[in-house]
């Protein structure tokens, strides 16, 4: 990876950042480059009651500053966390979420951008995909050059073959050096982990990175699908 460019990775809500991409960002951070992470959802569900406790325990505050530990163990140079609704991105107006993407976009001037795969089983993922795609439309003088998508650990792999577009793995980053950052930072994230054998376990996401490294030879990886690049 060259050294200084701007990457931005853009997730729904805290720890998707780390989940699918968190190797990669410490592995550009190692390199000189500047991460920048934008999480744009609530990680505490909007179910009504559900959230309310959550709120009057502290728990949003909490996820904050688990995200802000996470990222900084990674190397991340800023974050950065709006509060659209969790799991309910698909009652805000489509416009107003694509404007918020384009102002960090604009904000950033990132070369790379990693955000989710447009077949996620989560509404707030697919719909976050749609965005940054609509944000990142390659007109002239765009900065950006290379958009890839991540897999997110108990929300890619569980949508049904035919209900949306399959996640196909066709780039790979290896993480064989910065895996023990990524699994780290997931341990920063305590109350969004589970414990195994759940997808969203350490242990299986260690198992994931392995697995997708002897894909390809290597000790560890994280798996991508590229949307677009320009050479």
């Amino acid at each position: 990876m060259a050294d200084n460019r701007n990457v931005l990775v853009i997730a729904a809500h805290p720890d998707d950042e780390v989940l699918g991409c968190g190797g990669s960002i410490a592995r550009h951070a190692a390199a000189g480059d500047a991460v920048h992470v934008a999480i744009l959802a609530e990680g505490v569900t909007s179910r009504g009651a559900v959230r309310d406790r959550a709120k009057r325990r502290g728990e949003l505050g909490r996820l904050a500053r688990a995200a802000q530990l996470a990222n900084r163990m990674l190397g991340v140079k800023s974050l950065e966390m709006l509060a659209f609704p969790d799991n309910r991105l698909d009652s805000i107006d489509r416009l107003d979420l694509v404007k918020a993407v384009e102002r960090i976009v604009k904000r950033r001037r990132p070369a790379i951008v990693y955000t989710h795969h447009a077949g996620d089983v989560n509404i707030d993922h697919r719909l976050i995909h749609e965005a940054v795609i609509t944000a990142c439309r390659p007109v002239p003088g765009h900065p950006v050059r290379t958009i890839l998508a991540f897999e997110v650990a108990s929300s890619t792999e569980w949508q049904p073959a035919g209900s949306a577009p399959a996640f196909r793995a066709d780039w790979f980053v290896d993480i064989s050096a910065t895996l023990g950052a990524k699994l780290k930072a997931l341990a920063a994230y305590r109350s969004e982990m589970r414990p195994w054998p759940h997808a969203r376990s350490i242990k299986a996401l260690e198992h994931l990175a392995r697995w997708r490294g002897a894909s390809v030879g290597v000790e560890a990886a994280e798996a991508f699908m590229l949307a677009r690049t320009v050479q």
